[in-house]
């Protein structure tokens, strides 16, 4: 009869286990906690949803930017347990990287002492395997010995291989979670971003108002006249600059470079999207543009090459810059605080036009500004774009 071969795991491998069952648990734990999170921000969603339906009042806007900053905060609170699960998921597949390493180690073991009986019994004659045994049963059984080693071999090779198999996937999940941690680590930087600038938005308009609901009606009224005055200039602002370089050319001589757009502002984190169905404003305008994090008075840079079509200084009110690109683009960069081109220039890509702005109450930053940022808008056209399908 073939020997049966019992093998310990070691207790390495015990303790591994152990370590992966209690990383499980606190992983099922921190899933629990986000989904408490995920319930109030749910909660909070739907009382900014009925603020925004109702009449546009102090109160309302009020409990809109309180809403706001209450689900930012859930939107942390789940990030940060998101953050706190990978980083458990990212040490649980690291020890089932090391469990799958050990199962290797010992098939592999296992496979050597196959291997040495294997070869033990080749190098005997059938000869010699009858004289050694006292009768053919005997013979037999070493026979059927040799037979059971050989079908356990190939066993214990088929399962190394699905161990194998298991491993590289497990090496890919571990890439996959660290990027994963990256995104969300991004991700709670945006929003502790975003709920300083909705602070410091609050304390502006309750500062300005003076908790006057007269006074707030009097600030939305010039915030949307200055929104529909400033659209209404950059769209009349990009036809004659078009039709002027048609009839010096006879063609629209503008041609867009093969590099795209560059940022024009270093690269950081997004306050406000296109569009943004959180963007506080929102029953009041629509947000045509995305708002890059910037420091107040950063250097705005164009872009891409093109003419400046408008350079508005509005003082204290909303000052823009406007430059009109090849294929029918342009861009607008609002709330700066300073300007350094005039309309009808040529500027290259990556040129200084000006400056960032944004801080309420500074130079350019209008009515309902939320911090310091760069206001970036894209159009095709003439129409409002998503400016983050054109940036690198």
């Amino acid at each position: 009869m073939a020997p049966v071969f019992v093998f310990n795991s070691p207790a390495r491998a015990d303790q591994v286990d152990d370590e992966i069952a209690q990383l499980q648990e606190q992983i099922d734990t921190k899933q629990d906690e986000m989904k408490k999170y995920e319930e109030m921000e749910s909660k909070y969603k739907e009382e900014i949803r009925k603020n925004q339906s109702e009449q546009t009042t102090l109160k309302s806007q009020m409990e809109i930017l309180s809403s706001n900053i209450s689900k930012t905060e859930m939107n942390i609170r789940t990030t940060q347990v998101d953050i706190d699960m990978t980083n458990l998921e990212i040490k649980k597949v690291t020890l089932e990287i090391e469990q799958a390493e050990i199962d290797i180690a010992q098939k592999k073991d296992y496979m050597s002492s196959l291997i040495r009986l294997i070869s033990q019994s080749d190098d005997k004659s059938q000869l010699e395997i009858i004289l050694t045994n006292n009768s053919i049963s005997e013979f037999l059984d070493q026979i059927e010995y040799t037979k059971t080693l050989s079908a356990d071999l190939n066993e214990i090779l088929n399962k190394v291989k699905e161990v194998k198999k298991e491993l590289e996937k497990q090496n890919e999940d571990l890439e996959s979670k660290k990027e994963q941690l990256k995104e969300l680590k991004k991700k709670l930087e945006e929003q502790k971003a975003k709920i300083e600038d909705q602070r410091v938005n609050k304390e502006y308009i309750l500062d300005k108002t003076r908790q006057s609901e007269q006074e707030y009606q009097k600030l939305l009224a010039k915030a949307r006249a200055e929104q529909n005055a400033a659209n209404a200039s950059i769209v009349a602002a990009e036809q004659a600059i078009r039709a002027k370089l048609l009839e010096k050319d006879g063609v629209d001589a503008l041609k867009f470079n093969e590099k795209g757009f560059v940022w024009p502002v270093p690269k950081n984190i997004v306050t406000a999207y296109f569009h943004d169905p959180d963007y506080p404003f929102k029953h009041v305008f629509e947000h045509p543009a995305i708002d890059v994090r910037a420091g107040q008075g950063t250097p705005v840079r164009a872009a891409a090459s093109g003419y400046v079509a408008k350079a508005k200084d509005a003082g204290y009110g909303y000052s823009y810059i406007m430059i009109v690109h090849g294929d029918g683009l342009s861009t607008v960069y609002g709330h700066v605080s300073q300007i350094n081109v005039q309309a009808d220039q040529f500027v290259a890509q990556g040129q200084v036009i000006g400056a960032s702005g944004g801080m309420p109450g500074t130079r350019g930053a209008g009515y309902l500004t939320t911090g310091p940022h760069m206001h970036f808008e894209t159009r095709l056209n003439g129409i409002p774009v998503n400016p983050l399908n054109y940036l690198p």
